[in-house]
Formats: C-alpha cells, sequence, structure tokens
C-alpha cells in the first residue's frame, strides 16, 4: 500500500488504489485509515482523499541518504568535481525547497559549505527553478505563486510573472540556472536526473563564485553534468 501511495502524483483515494493491491476497498480503507494515524499519509484538503505526509517524505529521504547505493552516486559525484573542479551536489525537491542529498566540494578555499541535509529556495536556485520548470504549468504555477517570493539578492525574480516567463524558457532548455539569485557573487546550473518514466527525481548541479566561473563557463560543463546525472539515475532504478 505504501509502495502504490507513493507512486501517487495526486491525493487519491481507498478505491483509487484497491484494484491494483488487489484486495476489497473496504480492507484498502482500512489500511489508509492505519497508516494515517501512524503519520505517513494525510487527508488532501478536500478531506476524502489521502496524499504522503512530511513523516513519509522523511522516511524516503533518510533512506536515500543511507541506501547501499548512496556510496555508488557519491563517487559519481566525486569524479565529477574531480573532472570540472568546482563543487557538485545531488538534490530533491522536497514540498516547497530543494534538499541536498549529497555534496562534494572542491579543492578551493572559496566555496560555499551547503552539507547533505540542508533546505534552500526553489525559486532562485539553480535546481529549483529545474524542478519548478519540470512541473506540469498549473502545479508550477500554483507552487509559485503559493507564497511572496523573498529576495535573496538585487537579481532574485520575485514577481511571479516574470518567474513563469524565466521558468517556461529553461524548460525548452531542459535546465536550470541561478545567475547570483541565491548568493551575490555566486552561479549555478543545473540538469536533471529522469526516472525510468523520464520523470525528473533529482538533479545534479554544479556551482562556484563568479570570480572563478560565469554562467556560460558553467553551461560550458552541460555535457559532464548530463553524463553524471545518467549515471546517478542508473542507481536509483537498480
Amino acid at each position: 500500500m505504501l509502495e502504490l501511495a507513493a507512486a501517487r502524483e495526486q491525493p487519491f483515494t481507498a478505491a483509487d488504489v484497491a484494484p491494483a493491491a488487489d484486495m476489497p476497498a473496504a480492507t484498502a480503507r482500512r489500511l489508509l485509515a492505519s497508516l494515517e494515524r501512524e503519520g505517513v499519509l494525510m487527508r488532501a484538503p478536500a478531506g476524502r482523499a489521502y496524499a504522503l505526509a512530511p513523516r513519509f517524505q522523511s522516511i524516503a529521504l533518510a533512506s536515500l541518504r543511507n541506501a547501499g547505493s548512496r556510496g555508488e552516486r557519491h563517487a559519481i559525484l566525486e569524479a565529477l568535481v574531480a573532472d570540472i573542479d568546482e563543487t557538485c551536489n545531488l538534490t530533491l525537491l522536497d514540498g516547497n525547497r530543494v534538499y541536498y542529498l549529497d555534496r562534494v566540494e572542491s579543492h578551493w578555499p572559496l566555496r560555499l559549505h551547503l552539507a547533505p541535509g540542508s533546505r534552500v529556495p526553489l525559486h532562485c536556485t539553480a535546481s529549483g527553478k529545474l524542478f519548478l520548470a519540470s512541473m506540469p504549468p498549473r502545479a508550477m504555477r500554483a507552487l509559485v505563486r503559493a507564497a511572496p517570493l523573498e529576495r535573496a539578492t538585487p537579481r532574485t525574480l520575485v514577481d511571479p510573472a516574470l518567474l513563469e516567463v524565466e521558468l517556461a524558457r529553461l524548460r525548452k532548455r531542459g535546465i536550470g540556472i541561478d545567475d547570483e539569485e541565491f548568493l551575490t557573487g555566486l552561479v549555478a546550473v543545473a540538469v536533471p536526473v529522469r526516472d525510468a518514466r523520464k520523470r525528473v527525481v533529482s538533479a545534479v548541479a554544479v556551482h562556484a563564485p563568479t570570480v572563478r566561473l560565469d554562467v556560460a563557463g558553467a553551461l560550458a560543463h552541460l555535457p559532464r553534468l548530463r553524463q553524471a546525472a545518467d549515471a546517478i539515475a542508473r542507481t536509483f532504478r537498480t
């Protein structure tokens, strides 16, 4: 039942999942109610349907952090950093934030330290903008307009309409770009990690201070970033 719940992209009822679980709807209702009591499912705003609860998301994130394939993913990031000589990270979408699943620092003394487990905004980071741009347009607009967009730097897009135009451009390119929008003097580029159904499940990003790398320089690393993203995608499918 948890597997079926995790696979649903929209809130669901017992009737929605009972056939796939090969059980009567009444049994599915009892199981879903039990999972709700345990805090891994919660009621959607309408009241009848269920959705994943924060506890389920926390368990899933912890599982990814500590899974056997974690070492393989970290080795892929290490090889990427060795090749491009800049800090790279692996991120996930966690509600309305970006979650740092893993990170490998460059050897340079001038760098930003964000440890695995850190969370950063969606609207002004490369990974965050990639996740937003990859959503169905209606879901993206709802998330962008759900709360005021905080200004992190003078370059942060805080007008929802302007951000949506930028996200449409990034969607066509299949990337995310942070041009000093999260921190002044820092740029980043992100590429998607896709599952077997071509859905974006995480992102690989490079970031660096502008004294070493501008956006054009970061974009020059896209082929190597995509190679690493493809390799990491295979670790999620095994």
